[in-house]
């Protein structure tokens, strides 16, 4: 029943409900008042009598009325009004999203070397030749910010794109995400986790937080995960990451986690060009455009931020933050113009780069450097 069946139901009911009314309030209105001189009352009965079967004819008229009403409304019920609904961006090709990444060169390579040994051992196994066991587990070590959550959830839509798990989701937790405070209920929640990742990818950030010396909750993580990982081997993927040297050493600590983790992937820090592109990516991404003789004074901001964090830069992630601060700046200046252009609100000014307290971006950074995490 379209839209306009809809409307000519409810002008229907509308006009019964006026015929209704108008049969109703007639009958009451015609109705005489008894008389009070003696002798008339046979004339009076029948006038009575009258009004008695108006009423009736008016009850039964007002019943058939209410149950056509109510199968007229019955049927409207189950016309949904049309709703305004977002078309689903369209899913883009894993691959191309990963050559669409800023850097990350050799990355890229690996993982291309890897999805390709990957297709063809899954193609041997599927038409009945012997294919050579592969683990699809990885291990991502390298500082913050380079990458590696991307790069990971990416991963999980091409493992699932070449059909090697079902769903491709990535599910990233820490330690907080897998540890409880009691002995015994670090086993449920990990397996909690790993029950909302299987069929994609369990990311776990900082993983060599979980073999602390004598962490038996730590521990009590690991174990649940390992035999996760040999119960659902067809349709559960492991990547664990954190910083080069704490993740090998973390590997080493566990015949069990050796065995099955082999394949590493570094990622690298990036250089300033590769950071300044990243700031103009995320310019371009949300409309801001900066003047020309404003971008030296960002790329030396950047250059400035990751000398002075030398050891421990953020990289993308410390770009991200400039452009928060930036971009936090623009708007309390837009907002003091009385009636803001278009251009104004696009366009980041050498103003930008100063704070309230008219420090600019590095002087604040030299004055209380941020500690960054993994």
């Amino acid at each position: 029943m379209g839209k306009d069946k809809t409307l000519e139901n409810l002008q229907k009911i509308q006009d019964m409900q006026r015929d209704l009314l108008g049969g109703i309030y007639g009958d009451f209105f015609s109705a005489s008042p008894s008389p009070v001189a003696s002798g008339g009352g046979s004339k009076q009965e029948t006038i009575n009598e009258d009004n008695k079967e108006k009423s009736g004819n008016a009850v039964d008229n007002a019943n058939e009325a209410l149950n056509e009403a109510k199968a007229l409304f019955a049927a409207d019920k189950n016309i949904s009004a049309p709703k305004e609904t977002t078309p689903p961006e369209p899913e883009t090709d894993p691959m191309e999203e990963l050559d669409g990444l800023i850097g990350l060169k050799t990355i890229k390579e690996d993982v291309k070397e890897l999805t390709a040994f990957v297709k063809v051992q899954k193609a041997r196994k599927d038409q009945g030749l012997k294919s050579v066991p592969v683990s699809l587990h990885l291990v991502f070590t390298g500082n913050p910010g380079t990458g590696k959550t991307t790069v990971a959830r990416i991963i999980a839509r091409i493992y699932k794109q070449i059909g090697v798990l079902s769903k491709g989701q990535l599910i990233e937790v820490d330690r907080s995400g897998l540890v409880a405070g009691y002995v015994g209920q670090t086993a449920i929640k990990t397996q909690e986790q790993i029950a909302k990742a299987k069929g994609g990818v369990l990311f776990i950030d900082e993983a060599y937080s979980l073999a602390q010396k004598d962490d038996a909750f730590g521990q009590e993580a690991i174990d649940t995960i390992l035999k996760a990982m040999e119960d659902n081997r067809d349709d559960f993927v492991v990547i664990v990451a954190g910083y080069t040297q704490p993740m090998k050493k973390f590997i080493d600590s566990n015949p069990g986690l050796k065995s099955r983790f082999n394949k590493y992937i570094e990622f690298p820090d990036y250089n300033i060009d590769e950071l300044e592109e990243i700031f103009n990516m995320n310019c371009k991404k949300y409309d801001y455009i900066v003047e020309e003789d404003v971008k030296h004074q960002i790329r030396a901001l950047i250059t400035s931020r990751k000398i002075a964090n030398i050891d421990n830069f953020a990289n993308a992630r410390e770009v991200r933050n400039l452009f928060e601060e930036i971009i936090t700046n623009q708007a309390r200046r837009v907002s003091a113009i009385e009636n803001p252009t278009h251009e104004d609100m696009m366009t980041i000014t050498l103003e930008d780069l100063m704070d309230e307290k008219g420090k600019s971006a590095e002087s604040k950074e030299e004055a209380t450097p941020e500690e960054d995490t993994e």
